[in-house]
């Protein structure tokens, strides 16, 4: 369990299957999309993006994917104060990997336009510039249109949570995911004539980098947050469900840009009200958490062969870490996430 990779490997052998799985602090496997040993459809590639502001308590989330059949894009307010999430999204049809997302999570640049909804990601030594836009998108006040820049700094040596791992009954399916947390922002974004400004010194936002080709039915948890403890860059990635984790599990906190590597982490949900209190608890005893929710990013597409069921909740942590030292870290009304999320494509 949790072996770890320390040098850089081709992800995928001539056979299409993962080369060694595990985990790692680098992106040190190279992603090359026409190793993979499957049909147009069944490749997925995406870039997320959570950007979260505890003071000023709320927050925006932005979707760039390319599914193979479909595209899908989305932007999301939310305020946590007042309850309030609005979320626009959009399909495009057919991508074929043509959407542009790139095989490094450290270069390139993407983009996706149309009437509902602008993305544009540029990735450059050291930063993410993120720059959206999203008519539809309405606040609490009823104030509408979305549009802003917010730039993310990746400083020097920050590790993240790499994991490349496949499925149990197709080993020719795999999942290559890159999570970084603690990622200063700045920026700013407008609802109709409200401003909403990203303070570096104290807001982070999170990115969800991944590619693959998965299995048709898949249900998964995952969780994340990022913030300042006693000024000490501070966060975690917590999930599993998705795919076979027996060589390694991405549970992690992020401590100083150094990941601490946890073993097993449970969720434990009422799927009857998502917005109840939720409970975390680690098998190590190195993660133990109480989630109140504030918002609920819920979901659901229905298309036949095609679901997608969608419980993303926004809120706030209270409860106690271990680092690798044996430090124990208590934290009250941390911001962050956690999901349930089935998909069926």
């Amino acid at each position: 369990m949790n072996v770890e990779i320390t040098e850089p490997r081709e992800l995928l052998d001539p056979d299409g299957r993962i080369t060694k799985e595990g985990w790692a602090r680098k992106p040190f496997w190279r992603y090359d999309r026409s190793r993979i040993k499957a049909p147009w459809w069944r490749i997925k590639e995406w870039d997320y993006y959570s950007v979260l502001s505890r003071d000023g308590k709320f927050g925006i989330t932005l979707t760039l994917s390319d599914l193979g059949y479909a595209g899908l894009c989305a932007v999301c307010f939310l305020e946590f104060e007042r309850r309030h999430v609005c979320q626009v999204d959009t399909l495009s049809v057919l991508p074929m990997g043509r959407t542009g997302l790139g095989p490094d999570s450290d270069a390139g640049h993407v983009a996706f336009a149309d009437s509902k909804l602008a993305l544009d990601f540029e990735y450059l030594p050291g930063k993410r510039i993120l720059t959206f836009a999203a008519p539809g998108i309405r606040n609490a006040q009823g104030d509408e249109g979305l549009t802003g820049s917010v730039t993310l700094s990746q400083p020097d040596g920050l590790e993240s949570m790499n994991i490349a791992t496949s499925w149990a009954e197709n080993r020719r399916a795999f999942y290559y995911n890159r999570k970084i947390n603690c990622m200063p922002a700045s920026g700013w974004f407008t609802v109709g004539d409200r401003r909403y400004e990203f303070d570096p010194a104290r807001d982070f936002g999170a990115l969800d980098w991944g590619r693959g080709r998965w299995t048709y039915r898949n249900r998964w948890y995952w969780g994340s947050a990022s913030g300042h403890l006693d000024g000490r860059p501070f966060g975690w990635n917590i999930g599993y469900g998705f795919s076979d984790r027996s060589p390694a599990s991405e549970n992690a906190l992020i401590l100083d840009g150094r990941i601490h590597k946890l073993a097993e982490v449970e969720f434990r949900i009422d799927t009857s009200d998502y917005l109840k209190p939720w409970r975390f608890t680690s098998s190590d005893g190195r993660f133990e958490m109480d989630f109140e929710p504030a918002v609920d990013r819920a979901s659901e597409t229905n298309l036949g062969v095609i679901r997608s069921v969608q419980h993303q909740v926004f809120g706030s942590f209270t409860g106690t870490a271990i680092s690798d030292d044996g430090t124990k870290i208590k934290v009250k009304d941390f911001p962050g996430f956690a999901e349930d999320v089935l998909n069926l494509w």
